[in-house]
């Protein structure tokens, strides 16, 4: 639904429609719940709407990037390009007829916590709605983040173009055009190759070299998908030794990082392959432990900086002049197009800037004094009747991040089970309880590959807290997040209950 004006008020809202929103939209409706969904995009998708760069794809193999309860036999390849993963999700919307139940174009431009209706004050660009409930799923790769940088204006002013990864236009030409791509991430390492060969001359300005391990990326052949469709066993017991052999990381990653000289050993072998220079191998060679930032794969990266029209500046952005780049090391690299392959705002969410709780804070201003944090991933002291999906430290360097959208949605619809059960009209942790929370998850994540390393990443704030990332396997997380204990919050029985009985009326 599109243009309608919002009134009244909805049990549950919730913020976002990509895989998140999306999961906790049929969950919740499918337990009973009646759902809001609201999209500032155009249609649902997140991510995958977003990013429609030129050989954007996932980097987790498609039969485990899928929700449990909607397997996809027909996945073409083995790691899905983003036009699939994006109809993949507009079928799970039409499938569950959610259609009627998803906003799109609709921002929230702030929401309020009233402690004496016990409610969240939605207000969006299309009015104001009240709910019970409020479930963030925005997610944490939602808003891209642009370096502000020197001379940007005279760039664009002399016809240069600067574009974002996560905001690729299709009428983006490069054919013939000497383009620089900063950075050298999972984005980037996708773009490189498919840009490569259309420009006249390309330039990679790369601030950190990345491990990258073989894709041997393949088509299913159209047999074995008829397969899967036929006989849904085979493609759950194809998912499931997936999730197993991701999880076998975590020994690496969380317990004993000394065991990823193995999975560098076959990175540096990958790399002794696909380039035979040793001077441009030396700069593509990582000097911090694997796993301390995203371990990548690709098969076409390699050769693509091996092109005689492409070069390897070992050097961020430093800033802009009119028809040129400046790298960080001082050198100047001539450019028509930019584009920034530069990530996204994960460690201050920009939803934390429009979400007020008890007392009027704002999320945003809890997280910059104390960090980013919350009880389970989930839920936040001072924010009662608030769940965030892909919320602090539920981020995972290993495998799918459906796994822990799952979990977490499991964990809202038995809070909202129990709340109903109960008489519960609003939840809030706890401070204690989430404080002690994030003491354990401090503790464990201080021996992990992510904070011994060796390296600075999007995994850590500003002050060098992992608060992204969580230190364990998925099963973990999930067996931390079936129930909600009641123990760890504050319960709040509706105002009625509360108010003092009329003259003669019994209780």
């Amino acid at each position: 639904m599109r243009g309608e004006t919002l009134v009244g008020h909805v049990p549950v809202v919730v913020i976002g429609a990509g895989f998140a929103g999306v999961c906790a939209a049929v969950v919740l409706t499918r337990a009973g719940r009646d759902v809001l969904v609201l999209e500032r995009g155009a249609s649902v998708g997140g991510v995958w709407r977003d990013n429609a760069y030129p050989g954007c794809a996932c980097d987790v193999e498609s039969p485990l990037y899928s929700y449990s309860f909607a397997p996809n036999p027909t996945w073409s390849h083995v790691y899905a390009p983003q036009p699939e993963i994006l109809a993949y999700l507009q079928d799970v919307v039409r499938d569950a007829g959610l259609a009627d139940r998803i906003r799109c174009g609709v921002e929230v431009r702030r929401a309020d916590w009233d402690d004496d209706a016990l409610t969240w004050r939605v207000e969006t660009d299309h009015g104001t709605v009240t709910a019970d409930v409020l479930v963030s799923a925005c997610g944490g790769l939602s808003e891209p983040s642009v370096p502000q940088l020197p001379g940007l204006a005279a760039f664009t002013a002399a016809g240069g173009a600067v574009v974002h990864s996560a905001r690729w236009t299709p009428d983006l030409d490069v054919t013939g055009r000497r383009v620089a791509v900063v950075g050298s991430g999972a984005s980037a390492i996708q773009l490189v190759p498919q840009l490569a060969p259309r420009a006249a001359e390309l330039t990679v300005l790369q601030r950190t070299a990345p491990w990258i391990i073989p894709r041997r990326d393949r088509e299913i052949p159209a047999a074995r998908r008829a397969r899967f469709a036929r006989r849904p066993a085979t493609l759950r017991l194809v998912r499931w030794a997936l999730y197993a052999f991701r999880e076998l990381l975590v020994l690496g990653m969380v317990h004993r990082p000394g065991l990823m000289r193995g999975v560098e050993s076959l990175c540096r072998a990958h790399l002794r392959r696909q380039v035979p220079d040793p001077g441009l191998r030396a700069l593509l060679t990582p000097t911090y432990r694997a796993g301390c930032k995203r371990i990548l794969s690709s098969d076409d990266y390699y050769p693509a900086l091996n092109r005689e029209n492409v070069e390897l500046v070992p050097s961020g952005l430093a800033g802009f002049e009119p028809g040129a780049v400046v790298a960080a090391d001082g050198t100047r690299r001539e450019a028509d197009v930019v584009v920034l392959a530069t990530g996204f705002e994960t460690t201050d969410p920009p939803i934390a800037h429009h979400l007020r709780g008890r007392g009027g804070r704002l999320l945003a201003d809890v997280w910059r004094e104390g960090g980013m944090q919350a009880l389970r991933g989930t839920t936040v002291h001072g924010f009662p009747n608030l769940f965030l999906l892909v919320g602090p430290n539920t981020g995972q360097g290993h495998t799918s991040m459906v796994q822990i959208i799952e979990s977490q949605v499991a964990y809202v619809r038995d809070a909202l089970t129990t709340m109903e059960r109960r008489g519960v009209a609003a939840l809030e942790p706890l401070a204690e309880a989430q404080t002690a929370w994030n003491d354990r998850l401090a503790a464990r994540l201080r021996g992990t590959v992510w904070t011994t390393g060796g390296c600075s990443s999007w995994y850590q704030d500003g002050h060098g807290r992992v608060t992204t990332l969580w230190p364990g396997s998925t099963v973990r997380l999930r067996r931390a997040t079936r129930r909600v204990d009641l123990a760890e919050y504050r319960v709040t029985p509706p105002r009625a209950a509360l108010a003092p009985a009329a003259p003669g009326a019994s209780r």
